[in-house]
């Protein structure tokens, strides 16, 4: 009993450092899922707005909020956006300039740019 006890506690220090692998490592997945739920939230924002011009700026804005969690929401938003281009280009037949077009938003968004500057003239405030 008291081995387990002493490995508990150990367990609880060794996780609470830090600089643990562990703690980065579940940081890092923290990050991602944040990530993952600012991409969902920008597009969800963008088919309720459904303004037109918008795409941009609502793809700089997920990304651009993803990638302030740190390197795991960066990585999520720079998935995400990678296959929904993918899709976009393969199957819906968009085209290879909308898919570029929305590439360089994405990656706007996830270097920190503000996404305001595909922002949209008379796009409501609350987006």
């Amino acid at each position: 009993m008291r081995l387990c006890v002493c490995f508990v506690l150990l367990s609880i220090i060794l996780c609470a450092n830090a600089d643990s692998p562990l703690a980065r490592g579940g940081r890092f997945v923290w990050d991602a899922l944040g990530g993952a739920r600012d991409m969902y939230r920008a597009y969800r924002d963008m088919r309720e707005a459904n303004y037109k011009g918008a795409d941009k700026y609502f793809h700089a804005r997920g990304n651009y909020d993803a990638a302030k969690r740190g390197p795991g929401g960066a990585w999520a938003a720079r998935v995400i956006s990678d296959a929904r281009e993918k899709w976009q280009s393969d199957v819906s037949g968009r085209g290879a300039e909308d898919t570029r077009a929305d590439q360089e938003a994405n990656r706007w968004g996830r270097s920190g740019g503000d996404p305001n500057r595909y922002r949209p003239a008379g796009l409501p405030s609350k987006y």
